[in-house]
């Protein structure tokens, strides 16, 4: 498959970008240089030292539908995209899996976490030996009614790791759009979760938690996090007003890296998603994003987890917070 290449240098003290173009998707990988970007938080030594403690990530966007079997074939070649990229984790936006057209369709659809579906996301990590995180996914609830939204990590062997169940549901009258009542056919979770990985220890969450800081502040203070997870689905219009600012501010606030895989364009007639995946590093520098915001593709980024430290030794709120008492 021919592939072309295109570099866009920018000043020595910023980023330097390579977008690939590879079949119909995109891929814009941006990496930090040696240079003042990070507010002379980090140094010059520090940067290149960096280049050896990195682990490269994958942001995923696609635009799920109501079929099963045409959004697996899309998150494989996605997985396909990432291995070629050198990811170790790829990130799949919520409802990666299935998006319904009507009300009650996912939960007609929906399956434990041993069941057939999420089977085969577990042979596909395996096989592709890569850590999948699957954000949002329709896992059967207590009754026939129900569901969890379920954010699953799986390892590079095909285990899953971990599991969170969404806590903040999107019960929400989108001003100019539709009234969403998420809470009418999913169970609300109770665990705040996090999880070892070669990538560093993942704080996991899903869509609307990002607008509750205070989850990404126990993440962070309480369970040790350094890779903050937000597969969303964010709508058109929320997504245009907050999204980027949210999640940057997540990351300022807790000194994490951020990666947020999301939902991209007209998933029916009823749904649009904002789309526009992000890697964000933790002094909230966006390091990875697609040229196109409704695209299939996605975004890679070298995890550095240096950098955390050094970020979070010269600023370091965690000492304040221990302190604090509100």
């Amino acid at each position: 498959m021919p592939i072309c290449s295109n570099w866009l240098h920018l000043t020595p003290n910023k980023f330097y970008a390579h977008t690939l173009l590879v079949g119909f998707t995109h891929r814009h990988v941006i990496t930090p240089t040696r240079s003042r970007c990070f507010a002379r938080a980090v140094t010059s030594e520090s940067a290149m030292a960096a280049a050896s403690n990195s682990v490269r990530v994958a942001a995923a966007q696609m635009t799920s539908v109501n079929d099963l079997a045409v959004n697996f074939a899309t998150c494989s070649s996605l997985v396909k995209e990432a291995v070629s990229a050198g990811a170790k984790l790829l990130c799949l936006p919520e409802a990666f899996s299935y998006v319904g057209a009507r009300d009650g369709d996912s939960v007609k659809i929906a399956e434990p976490l041993d069941g057939p579906i999420m089977q085969r996301y577990c042979s596909l990590a395996r096989e592709s030996s890569i850590w999948l995180s699957l954000g949002g996914f329709q896992e059967k609830g207590s009754d026939d009614e129900h569901l969890h939204n379920t954010h699953v990590v799986i390892d590079d062997t095909g285990n899953i790791r971990s599991t969170y169940r969404k806590i903040h549901l999107f019960d929400v009258d989108v001003p100019g759009g539709r009234v969403y009542k998420e809470s009418s056919f999913t169970e609300a979770g109770k665990d705040i979760v996090a999880v070892d990985s070669p990538i560093g220890r993942l704080g996991l969450t899903v869509c609307y938690d990002l607008r509750f800081p205070e989850i990404y502040q126990q993440l962070r203070f309480q369970h040790d996090a350094q890779v903050l997870l937000v597969p969303s689905a964010f709508t058109k219009v929320t997504g245009e007003a907050h999204w980027e600012i949210l999640l940057r501010a997540r990351a300022i606030e807790t000194q994490c890296y951020v990666i947020a895989a999301a939902q991209a364009g007209k998933n029916n007639d009823k749904r649009e998603s904002y789309g526009d995946s992000l890697i964000i590093d933790p002094w909230g520098t966006v390091v990875g994003r697609l040229p196109d915001r409704l695209s299939t593709g996605i975004a890679v980024a070298d995890i550095d987890l240096s950098l955390i430290d050094s970020v979070r030794a010269k600023m370091p709120i965690a000492k304040v917070s221990s302190k604090s008492n509100f």
